[in-house]
């Protein structure tokens, strides 16, 4: 396979801009078995906010899941993700989804800013809502899979909030994109600060021992190329990081994060994964 660098077409963009599945099929998700505490704000942008789905009857602290979706950075809402609260509130797992500003409101590492902002607000507060803020896993698809690792790749993110690597248990990233240079596109040059921005990718913060990480996609992704996932795992056991390595045979871009979703579930384990994953740490 060749090692393809784009991240996406302009007509993927668009569409991931315009549409996201979980908004069409919130409908189908239980609304039992959880609580939701929405729109609690970790900064002053309308965009800095995040829901909190917390699971009914828990006797214990519990481990902590901050997902960031996707959406080429462009685009997304924390309200079209119940699915993904539900998948792991109903498992006993306190979940997290998180707006963060868009292009061209903001260029990198603003998105990457509130990413770590959005961290500092759980890791303060998740006691209140019945987490473990000492096992707090950061997550996302697509792009929010880029913020997720970015984060527990390059520490100087958290510490700017008065934090450290320490905070995170582990990374899980679906389908991210992590070492995709050099672009062309546009619209990401002008994000990213040109063509061949070695900062922008997070394979270049990896230069030692990093937060134990799950990566995962679809052997179908034609969107966000897989070579990113190997590069990113090669870079973190270069520098004797725990990672893991998972490719759903026959599972595309869209389908994976699908396969959280009830009814969608045979799709792909992923639900089953990541719940084994947090549990492992």
């Amino acid at each position: 396979m060749p090692k393809l660098k784009t991240l996406m077409t302009a007509g993927v963009r668009a569409l991931l801009r315009c549409i996201s599945p979980f908004a069409v099929i919130n409908l189908l998700v239980p609304r039992t078995g959880y609580r939701i505490q929405r729109g609690l704000a970790y900064g002053p942008d309308p965009r800095q906010k995040l829901d909190i789905y917390v699971p009914a009857g828990l006797t214990a602290p519990a481990p902590v899941v901050l997902f960031f979706y996707g959406g080429g950075w462009q685009g997304g809402d924390r309200t079209d993700y119940r699915a993904f609260g539900q998948a792991f509130a109903s498992a006993g797992v306190v979940a997290v989804v998180a707006d963060y500003r868009l292009y061209p409101q903001v260029k990198y590492p603003g998105f990457v800013e509130d990413a770590a902002a959005a961290l500092a607000f759980v890791h303060a507060h998740a006691a209140q809502y019945g987490g473990d803020a000492g096992r707090i896993f950061l997550t996302g698809h697509s792009a929010g899979a880029y913020n997720a690792v970015m984060l527990a790749s390059e520490p100087k993110f958290i510490a700017a909030q008065g934090g450290g690597l320490d905070w995170i248990a582990g990374a899980i990233g679906i389908a991210g994109p992590y070492n995709f240079l050099p672009m062309s596109d546009p619209v990401y040059v002008d994000m990213f600060h040109g063509t061949n921005n070695t900062d922008s990718m997070p394979v270049n913060h990896v230069d030692g021992p990093r937060p134990p990480m799950l990566l995962i996609s679809g052997s179908d992704d034609d969107t966000v190329g897989l070579c990113n996932t190997n590069d990113m795992s090669e870079r973190l056991k270069r520098f004797g990081s725990d990672v893991n390595v998972i490719f759903y045979k026959g599972v595309g871009h869209i389908g994976v994060i699908l396969a959280l979703v009830p009814g969608f579930r045979r799709i792909a384990p992923l639900r089953r994964d990541m719940l084994d994953f947090i549990r492992r740490y």
